[in-house]
């Protein structure tokens, strides 16, 4: 009798172990690069970004040319250098040396923090259209029953999938879920 309900437990054990392992988690794949393509409101960070970029440009490039300017001064003043004016315009080449090396730190922290405001910005505009984009994802994977759901945008760290062989494209579900409704040209699919 005991041997009996031994093979019972290890035969209920085997069946159990069998279910589990037959059942199969659903797997989804999404290319955001697509999504965010035809989001108007990356569209429009990014626009603001590009318009926030170039004005930081334009500020570092007015300095550049000052900077220039004023260094095409100083060298015309070093050309004037004679013995006769030399402790005068010793003087000025000095304080123009000095003006030059206050105006090319300026140059380097205005790049810094051009750098550094760009990136702020494009934290503040792109959170919550991630955000966004990241609700509709989990609400179209629940609805599809999915386990698993893998981006195969080609610049997302160079493709997170390696192969993949059917499952289920959610692009077009989660930009329904978005509300988007133009159609961009689609990236190169993945290499399988």
């Amino acid at each position: 009798m005991r041997k009996l309900i031994n093979v019972f437990f290890v035969a209920a054990g085997l069946l159990f172990t069998a279910n589990m392992a037959s059942a199969q988690q659903k797997l989804g794949h999404i290319n955001s690069e697509e999504v965010f393509a035809n989001l108007p409101e990356a569209k429009t960070a990014q626009t603001t970004l590009e318009t926030l970029g170039k004005q930081k440009q334009a500020d570092i490039d007015a300095m550049i040319k000052e900077y220039q300017s004023k260094m095409a001064a100083a060298e015309a003043k070093q050309k004037t250098l004679s013995e006769a004016n030399k402790e005068t315009v010793g003087k000025e080449l000095q304080a123009a040396g000095q003006e030059l090396q206050d105006l090319e730190k300026r140059i380097t922290d205005a790049r810094t923090k051009a750098s550094q405001d760009i990136g702020t910005k494009q934290g503040e505009l792109f959170q919550p259209i991630q955000a966004k984009v990241a609700t509709a994802i989990s609400a179209v994977a629940k609805e599809k029953g999915l386990a698993y759901v893998f981006d195969i945008a080609n610049g997302q760290g160079g493709n997170n999938l390696v192969f993949w062989d059917g499952g289920d494209d959610i692009t077009a579900s989660v930009k329904t879920k978005l509300g988007i409704t133009a159609t961009a040209a689609k990236p190169a699919a993945p290499k399988k």
